[in-house]
């Protein structure tokens, strides 16, 4: 898990696997699922940069200075590119939407990281309540 805001130490996110009905050809069911977890996996490196700079409508320098920032840490492919997982993506965007409206990119970045720790700490609080 590559999910540099979180301050609080947790588990990720990540849904039970959908079983898939149908499997290409020569290929078993556990790698079908392995596959399917993936695909719906949040936290998977999924995009490239080039991928990601285009989805989010911002230049791979952006997505650079997001990095240098710490607010996102993408994984680096065995040839050293980085990727970038969905959640990171989303974190991109909102800092996008913070410097578009003219906050610093510095402060944009921690408003985010205290805003994920607010939500990941609402989150823990909510299971506590449900098991007791």
């Amino acid at each position: 898990m590559n999910r540099t805001p979180q301050a609080l130490t947790t588990t990720s996110r990540r849904e039970q696997p959908h079983p898939t009905s149908a499997h290409p050809a020569g290929q078993s069911a556990e790698a079908a699922d392995s596959l399917g977890q993936r695909l719906d996996d949040e936290d998977y490196p999924a995009y490239s940069m080039g991928r990601a700079a285009e989805i989010l409508g911002v230049t791979p320098a952006f997505l650079r200075s997001l990095g240098a920032a710490k607010l996102i840490e993408p994984l680096r492919s065995e040839g050293g590119h980085r990727r970038f997982s969905r959640y990171q993506l989303r974190l991109a965007a909102r800092a996008r939407e913070l410097a578009d409206a003219g906050t610093p990119l510095e402060a944009a970045c921690r408003i985010i990281i205290l805003e994920d720790q607010l939500a990941e700490a609402l989150r823990i609080n909510e299971e506590l309540r449900q098991r007791h």
